[in-house]
């Protein structure tokens, strides 16, 4: 199996436990949670069984410790995660609304998070990989997209094959130099993994139909939409697929669609069949949002086919 890296951030999150509006007066909250969409992403790779590793950076404190801590015992790579000596592991702080929407307080940039670059210990853990998967998160940083951009030319330049998930929430929409990031990174995407509306920021369609074919003619191979309680939707050159989602009770939806990705990425490097493929991810999406916490809902790849088995 090709293995898969990822260059990002690696946070630690702390939750209100009651729904409201943001932040501005005290309020109970549970955490720190193990979480950064690249560390949940890789650490439901690893849970499902595939060869992976992480490319990040943590401070030398307990968020650190408890991030390394549960990705290696998952069964991620975690040689290229470097220990910053002075800068504090990053943060986000994270508030449910009544609606369901969330307000989110980052300390990215000016954490080790933002220290991220490919060390030598990170190009030589990209250089044994046959595939990149690309957050959009991760690119609204300057020095985190210059390491995943090198990190891509490693890969493509070997011949391997790369995935994109947009990823982006509106407090990173305005980084500067994004757009064009964005441009380059989908030029050599082999998997395209928007959720709803991401699909259409780079095309000119606005139609799911027509914007996953705009995609797929500018040399996209696959390109799978999220689309949460509605399940999601499989375009390549030969099919359209769709799969409905499981029914199940929500408690926290965050890292559902970096589950949901990360097993669909492993499926289709692992050769199954797009209809496999999306059931299997859809059911990674729903475990995810059944528990509390980022990371927390991520399935081990025989407890997640034990209970499709029985839905």
């Amino acid at each position: 199996m090709r293995k898969v890296g990822i260059v990002g951030e690696i946070l630690v999150e702390i939750m209100a436990v009651e729904p409201g509006e943001g932040f501005r007066s005290p309020i109970a909250l549970v955490g720190p949670f193990p979480s950064g969409a690249p560390a949940i992403f890789i650490d439901q790779m690893a849970r499902f069984g595939h060869p992976c590793g992480l490319v990040g950076c943590v401070g030398e404190d307990d968020f650190g410790q408890l991030n390394i801590d549960r990705l290696r015992a998952d069964g991620v790579d975690v040689s290229a995660i470097r220990v910053h000596e002075r800068a504090a592991t990053g943060s986000a702080f994270v508030r449910y609304r009544p609606d369901g929407s969330r307000d989110f307080v980052f300390n990215i940039r000016d954490s080790a998070a933002g220290q991220t670059t490919l060390t030598a210990e990170g190009r030589q853990m990209i250089a044994g990989c046959g595939h990149l998967h690309v957050m959009g998160s991760t690119l609204s940083a300057f020095g985190l997209a210059e390491a995943v951009e090198e990190a891509l030319t490693i890969v493509k330049g070997k011949g391997g094959s790369v995935s994109f998930d947009p990823n982006l929430r509106k407090e990173i929409l305005s980084a500067p130099g994004l757009t064009e990031c964005l441009g380059r990174v989908l030029a050599a995407t082999d998997v395209f993994l928007p959720s709803g509306d991401e699909l259409f920021l780079m095309t000119e369609a606005k139609d799911e139909m027509g914007a996953a074919r705009e995609l797929l003619d500018r040399g996209v191979k696959v390109v799978v939409v999220k689309k949460g309680a509605e399940g999601a939707a499989w375009y390549d050159n030969e099919r359209i697929l769709t799969a409905p989602a499981f029914g199940v009770t929500q408690v926290d939806p965050t890292g559902a669609g970096d589950c949901f990705g990360a097993v669909l990425l492993a499926c289709w490097l692992q050769g199954l069949n797009p209809t496999q493929a999306l059931r299997t991810a859809n059911a990674a999406g729903a475990r995810a949002v059944m528990v509390k916490g980022p990371m927390e809902g991520a399935a081990f790849r025989a407890d997640l086919e034990a209970w499709m088995a029985v839905h």
